[in-house]
């Protein structure tokens, strides 16, 4: 027990430094792919020479982000989270290496490589916030799982907003058109592979390891057992909102369009959409560890169906779905930051890291699926349809609650 307490403020140090690393990554990250994802739908559509091809860029990425999940969360698990991060954002950096190429060559076919390749980036954001994880006590991790995805917030809000001063840039340096807010991209990825390499010293999961290995033997309380249906259900709540999210998100630029809204209104919601996805998440982390994880999943839930039931009823006014959109990003960052707290101490050390890549490539490829999908529905039975659509998913969550306790 006295080398227990010894090594605490060690770890607290520890947990600190890990949380402010992960923290500023997530901000470089934010900030690269802001452009990326600004403009993959304009080279797209320029390059294919069809605008019915130009969604094809975000789907690249999100399928790219599903197939490296599993293969980082493997690397993680053998070398650390220093190893998997960092090579991540290397593999999202050859992506941006390609999309550049393809511009003067005009290649569709090595853009939409280099979309999927820069999804590992996206892969190693996403396997950050579990990072966030690996030191903390169940009365904090929740907390501290929801900090990482706030900085997420600067970096989505500065990025988006380089694409000017980065193509006057890309032009003075010779660069071809459109491609010039990727300087900032390559900046800010050569940046994050340089601080998660360096910066995650010592390596928080191999530190978490370490720990678990020292206290076997000691009087300190064991690891908890492993719990796969409590597991599973937190897979499903992670999963089910980021469907109903993207689903209904996708299609909204289109749907404002449609009735009327410039685009200076669809910014807006948009803008204001991605703000209740990540502003609050702290206030979401902090009931998760004080008020219990399934009840912050059942709110996230609750405010999911209010969302859906705010378009059924006002679909034909921005400003009812602008107030729809900001339900739907509160729902989506209450249960995911819940969520996946609950499937990090509800799986054993040994299981844990394998099952948050099956977590993440599940959430990107379902995401990616349900955005293809909702282009149809939108069309078939409308906006207000699409939403009602989602009300399934939502019961079906609500009513397995209780194997969250198992």
């Amino acid at each position: 027990m006295p080398e227990l307490m010894q090594e605490m403020p060690d770890l607290t140090r520890s947990r600190r430094r890990t949380l402010a690393v992960l923290s500023a990554g997530q901000v470089l990250s934010g900030i690269s792919f802001g452009a990326t994802v600004s403009l993959g739908a304009v080279l797209a559509a320029v390059i294919s020479g069809d605008d019915a091809l130009s969604g094809l860029a975000t789907a690249a990425i999100t399928l790219g982000t599903a197939a490296t999940s599993m293969p980082l969360a493997a690397l993680a698990g053998r070398r650390g989270r220093a190893a998997a991060l960092a090579s991540g954002m290397a593999v999202a950096l050859v992506g941006v290496g390609l999309v550049i190429g393809a511009v003067p060559v005009g290649s569709f076919p090595m853009l939409l490589v280099g979309f999927a390749l820069i999804g590992a980036g996206q892969a190693a954001n996403l396997q950050a916030r579990f990072a966030a994880t690996d030191l903390a006590t169940d009365v904090s991790r929740g907390r501290d799982l929801s900090l990482v995805v706030w900085a997420t917030t600067l970096g989505a809000v500065l990025g988006p907003n380089l694409v000017g001063p980065g193509e006057a840039l890309g032009h003075l340096v010779g660069m071809p058109e459109l491609t010039g807010p990727y300087l900032f991209t390559v900046v800010g990825q050569l940046s994050g592979i340089a601080l998660y390499w360096f910066g995650l010293r010592p390596d928080p999961l191999l530190l978490s390891r370490q720990i678990a290995l020292s206290r076997q033997g000691s009087d300190a309380l064991p690891e908890r057992a492993d719990r796969p249906v409590a597991a599973r259900y937190a897979m499903l709540a992670v999963v089910g909102a980021h469907s109903v999210m993207v689903s209904v998100m996708a299609m909204t630029p289109i749907h404002l369009l449609h009735h009327g809204a410039t685009l200076t209104i669809v910014g807006l919601t948009i803008s204001l959409h991605i703000a209740g996805m990540y502003a609050l998440s702290p206030v979401f982390g902090l009931l998760a560890d004080r008020w219990g994880r399934l009840r912050t999943i059942a709110l996230g839930y609750l405010i999911l169906a209010a969302s859906v039931a705010v378009i059924a009823l006002g679909a034909s006014d921005a400003r009812w779905v602008t107030v729809a959109l900001i339900l739907l990003g509160l729902g989506w960052s209450a249960a995911t930051v819940a969520g996946a707290a609950l499937l990090t101490e509800a799986s054993a050390p040994a299981l844990r890291v394998r099952r948050q890549g099956r977590n993440d490539a599940a959430m990107s490829l379902l995401g990616a699926l349900g955005a293809i999908a909702a282009g149809g529905i939108l069309g078939w039975i409308g906006f207000d349809g699409l939403a009602l659509l989602t009300l399934p998913v939502i019961l079906l969550v609500v009513a397995l609650a209780p194997l969250g306790r198992r």
